[in-house]
């Protein structure tokens, strides 16, 4: 149970790790210049995941929903609180980018997807890990590479691996029926692509969103597909 799970979560540990030592030793010049290819990666991924969907409507109605409910929860002033307190001890000298924005970026680049999700529900129904170590060779790569840029936010994204893919695995014979029934997986895919966009918009300095405020989004085709 969860071996999946834990592997992905140490080659997190593992990546974000090695990436921030690298970082440390990139002049700012450099820094600067990846992360903006970061920028344009995170586009990418986002775009690229977009195209899984079948009706575009319940990504609008999830998306509209959802800003509504993280605006009144202000999830992402939660988490902003929490990550200034964080910064004061970890944050590198010069770093350019907060604690919270790295901490949400790869939470959403790592957890978001038919792998995370298909892969945790075989690792808890069926003890099937492949899935979630092909998953986890991936995001030991991509760790590093948002590590060297965006610091230790990177790193605490693997407690967010930990919990939805570990909750899922966990959950999977109650959650199954519910992720199975017709595209939903898709289509929460496509919600969280959106989001992913925009964190890349945000890290390319053309917006300015609250990407945290829009998360609950991201669950909400569970319910849409059962109506829509």
């Amino acid at each position: 149970m969860l071996v999946g799970t834990i592997v992905n979560t140490i080659t997190v540990i593992a990546g974000s790790l090695i990436g921030m030592l690298l970082g440390n030793v990139l002049p700012e010049r450099l820094r600067d210049t990846v992360m903006k290819g970061l920028g344009l990666c995170t586009v990418f991924i986002g775009v690229t995941g977009m195209l899984d969907g079948e009706n575009a409507l319940i990504t609008i109605i999830s998306i509209a929903v959802g800003a509504v409910i993280g605006e009144l929860l202000d999830l992402d002033g939660a988490l902003e609180r929490f990550a200034a307190r964080l910064e004061k001890r970890f944050q590198r000298p010069g770093g350019r980018t907060s604690l919270a924005e790295g901490f949400v970026t790869a939470s959403l680049v790592f957890c978001v997807g038919a792998m995370t999700i298909v892969g945790a529900l075989n690792d808890g129904l069926t003890g099937d890990h492949e899935m979630l170590f092909t998953k986890a060779t991936l995001d030991f790569v991509s760790s590093m590479i948002f590590a060297s840029s965006m610091g230790v936010g990177v790193l605490l994204a693997a407690s967010a691996v930990f919990v939805i893919e570990g909750g899922i695995a966990c959950l999977a014979g109650l959650v199954a029926p519910l992720l199975q029934q017709g595209n939903t997986i898709a289509e929460m895919t496509v919600v969280g692509s959106v989001l992913i966009v925009g964190l890349g918009l945000n890290i390319l300095g053309v917006t300015k969103l609250k990407v945290m405020n829009y998360v609950p989004a991201i669950f909400l085709p569970i319910l849409l597909c059962l109506f829509l």
